[in-house]
């Protein structure tokens, strides 16, 4: 009994975990020009994702929140240890540096996150 109630008590955090993150940000609400790319297409939106904002100076937001480095690891490595395989999206402003992403791509990593992705719009015809 004490198992099940351990794991109805997991599905439960990451219910609210999930629902916190739930809403799909635009443009709108973070104004950030995507690169473009051919291959762009809108991805089906999956419970729980994880979208990270990078601007054009390098602040990095998640879900309206700005947060330094220290915090974004420390944010990401709770979330890596208690739902492996989080899967996370970086949007970054095509006018940042590289720098700025790679750093964000490294934060991810140390905090034993890899299931990225890097979020592109379709290139204009």
């Amino acid at each position: 009994m004490t198992s099940l109630m351990d794991f109805v008590f997991l599905l439960l955090c990451f219910f609210v975990t999930a629902s916190s993150f739930s809403e799909w940000e635009t443009e709108t609400a973070i104004p950030l020009t995507l690169p473009e790319a051919t291959s762009a297409e809108m991805p089906n939106r999956l419970p729980g994702e994880i979208v990270l904002n990078v601007e054009q100076a390098g602040m990095v937001s998640i879900n309206g929140r700005f947060m330094g480095t220290d915090e974004l690891r420390d944010c990401l490595g709770r979330l890596a240890q208690f739902y492996p395989g989080q899967r996370v999206v970086i949007r970054a402003d095509k006018e940042t540096t590289y720098e700025n992403l790679v750093k964000v791509i490294d934060v991810c990593r140390t905090a034993n996150i890899w299931n990225f992705s890097l979020a592109t719009r379709e290139t204009d015809k």
